[in-house]
């Protein structure tokens, strides 16, 4: 089966939930015009990247976490109708990241709507990474899942989560097809940013070898816009700079079929597949089945639910 997949490599309008999801609908929109199947979004395009945790000291971010919880998505509200109703005229399945505000908690999500605007599931980012733990929760294996769509079994993970090997594994095994990966760039950190794409591509390209799966990365740049709101809030930094965001689509053989995109320069960036090339692969080494030894190397997943409340009950008799 063919498909044509896509990354949206653009940057949302920081803190600003209803503008952010604007923009996501217009690039669906685009999609669709472009007659793309699935659309992958960078990492909480709505409403932006925090990077400021990891810019100031703890003790000056409160103000602009209280910003950030009300700017987050709140998915049993209709927050994202605009976004559902876009995938739903455009025909794309569509795997957008958000920061999920679930009370007065949030976590780092990935929501996948169908190409009938339906929201088939979600995805928590199980474990925040380093200074976002200031900021959002941890996610469960409940959210660990692939989903069987008209376009294939997709499922995502989001940044540095895919160094949990055994998390890129729980999919592997579910028979993943097409994986979207939602990164931010950390490319224009002064001193630290160097590597930031050599890692990416390392993670992502050994992803797709050894899942034997499309994967669809998408990031975006850092705009002078988000600097200017960041330093609004929180004051002058030196650490981080414009520039950045790197988007790419890479074959079940480590190929890479579209991009590296890099730059301000938004734009989707496309491939079309065809989800046969799978077999090609798996037949060489296919890690979810005669590849596999379950009786040396197993993994098991937790599917409950994680809740601070678990009550108990005495039966009331009957007289």
């Amino acid at each position: 089966m063919k498909v044509k997949l896509a990354a949206a490599h653009a940057a949302s309008v920081l803190l600003d939930k209803q503008a952010s999801i604007a923009k996501a609908a217009d690039l669906i929109a685009k999609a669709g015009q472009q007659d793309v199947s699935l659309l992958c979004f960078p990492e909480t395009f709505v409403p932006g990247f925090p990077y400021w945790i990891n810019l100031y000291p703890p003790g000056d971010q409160h103000g602009i976490h209280l910003r950030y919880l009300s700017q987050s998505v709140d998915l049993v509200g209709d927050d994202l109708a605009p976004v559902c109703e876009a995938a739903a005229k455009a025909g794309v399945f569509v795997v957008l990241g958000i920061s999920e505000r679930d009370g007065a908690t949030m976590y780092n999500a990935q929501v996948f709507i169908g190409k009938d605007g339906r929201i088939v599931g979600k995805h928590r980012k199980l474990q925040p990474t380093f200074a976002e733990r200031m900021l959002w929760g941890q996610g469960d294996g409940s959210t660990l899942q692939v989903f069987d769509t008209p376009v294939g079994r997709v499922g995502g993970l989001i940044c540095y989560e895919h160094m949990l090997n055994l998390a890129r594994q729980a999919l592997i095994d579910q028979r993943m097809q097409i994986h979207c990966a939602s990164w931010p760039t950390f490319a224009p950190l002064v001193g630290r940013g160097a590597a930031y794409d050599m890692t990416v591509d390392a993670i992502m390209r050994a992803h797709a070898i050894t899942g034997q799966c499309f994967v669809v990365v998408a990031q975006n740049p850092v705009t002078q816009d988000y600097l200017e709101t960041i330093e609004k809030a929180l004051g002058p930094q030196a650490v981080l700079k414009v520039g950045g965001g790197s988007s790419t689509i890479y074959g079940p053989n480590g190929m890479t079929l579209a991009g590296p995109h890099v730059g301000l320069e938004e734009k989707l960036i496309t491939a079309e597949v065809d989800l046969d090339q799978i077999l090609g692969a798996k037949v060489l080494a296919d890690t979810a089945g005669h590849y596999a030894r379950p009786e040396i190397l197993h993994l098991t997943v937790d599917r409950r639910v994680q809740r601070n409340l678990h009550e108990i009950r005495e039966e009331v008799m009957k007289p």
